[in-house]
């Protein structure tokens, strides 16, 4: 499996895989009747990078990764993955985030949030806590779920950054070296 940067190629062949899991409802919070071009802008202009996962020209899946939040918040970052339904569970999603962590990490970002888990991802859940991630917070009914109604999403986070730049202090005002 090869992991590089998206182009517009690779996103016309992602397309059909971008579109079935926002059709779906069951894991994207994004208009299921989207667009080709806001589609495009959605998930290839709008982040700071996309990349997309291949094996022999097959499109096994994508993601972003972009800054969470500005200013203050800028140091961590955001990711979104999608994986093709045939290409599930064969690693794609792990290797994708092992990947997105390295990309952040060199990009200077100390974290990755995930704002939007839906609950009943459980697949997903189990890799993400597997990966480091603990889940933080739970927004109560927050995704309207095709098939289940008003399910829970969580925010789950991880902390990338082996050290703070020196004088640095966290939020319980302990200064890390």
């Amino acid at each position: 499996m090869e992991i590089t940067e998206i182009t517009t190629d690779d996103f016309r062949l992602f397309w059909p895989t971008f579109k079935a899991v926002v059709k779906a409802r069951e894991t994207y919070a994004f208009d299921p009747d989207i667009g080709y071009e806001d589609a495009y802008r959605l998930w290839c202009e709008l982040p700071q990078f996309t990349f997309i996962a291949k094996e022999n020209a097959e499109v096994l899946g994508s993601y972003y990764l972009k800054p969470n939040a500005a200013g203050p918040g800028a140091h961590v970052c955001n990711c979104g993955y999608m994986v093709a339904p045939e290409a599930r569970g064969r690693g794609i999603a792990r290797a994708m985030c092992l990947h997105s962590q390295d990309v952040a990490i060199e990009a200077g970002y100390l974290a990755m949030q995930f704002n939007a888990v839906v609950s009943t991802n459980e697949g997903a859940i189990k890799l993400w806590k597997s990966l480091g991630y603990e889940i933080i917070g739970t927004v109560p009914r927050g995704y309207d779920h095709a098939r289940l109604g008003l399910v829970d999403t969580y925010i789950m986070y991880k902390w990338l950054g082996a050290y703070l730049p020196q004088g640095m202090k966290q939020a319980s005002g302990r200064t890390e070296n």
